[in-house]
């Protein structure tokens, strides 16, 4: 093997291990998901997760109404409950994207982070999701507990 193929090899074994170290490596939520804390009879949920592996290395803060309650981590998840109410959630990278949303008592909403390409680094974007699409998406996602 020329040394310009080894040096190729471990490059790429070493991109590879930075991409799995960059993803979420806590349960899965198809393991977790009857042991999670009951949501109070008043509030709703809102489930946050990220499918995408693509800009592993972008992890941006997610905000609720201006406050951290996560990260964007590739194949994660968490979620918080509030007050019935409308919320804006938000992530930040090269540019700001914001997703407003209103939660009613009872209610599960499912925000998924998408990824799309910025001058620098990627942009890390909240989408709302249906019901059906959320629970499906989140099934094989990894608990990384809100902040």
């Amino acid at each position: 093997m020329t040394s310009i193929a080894r040096i190729a090899k471990t490059a790429i074994a070493g991109l590879c291990l930075m991409v799995l170290a960059a993803c979420a490596s806590g349960p899965k939520f198809s393991e977790v998901q009857e042991n999670l804390a009951a949501r109070p009879v008043d509030s709703g949920r809102i489930y946050v997760y990220r499918t995408a592996i693509i800009g592993a290395g972008v992890q941006p803060a997610v905000k609720l109404n201006g406050e951290v309650i996560g990260s964007a981590v590739p194949q994660g998840f968490f979620y918080v409950d509030r007050p019935a109410g409308t919320y804006e959630i938000s992530t930040s990278t090269e540019v700001t994207r914001n997703l407003s949303l209103t939660l009613e008592p009872g209610q599960t909403r499912y925000v998924r982070l998408g990824i799309s390409l910025g001058f620098v680094v990627g942009h890390v974007y909240p989408e709302l999701v249906e019901d059906t699409v959320g629970s499906a998406e989140i099934q094989g996602c990894h608990y990384v507990a809100s902040k």
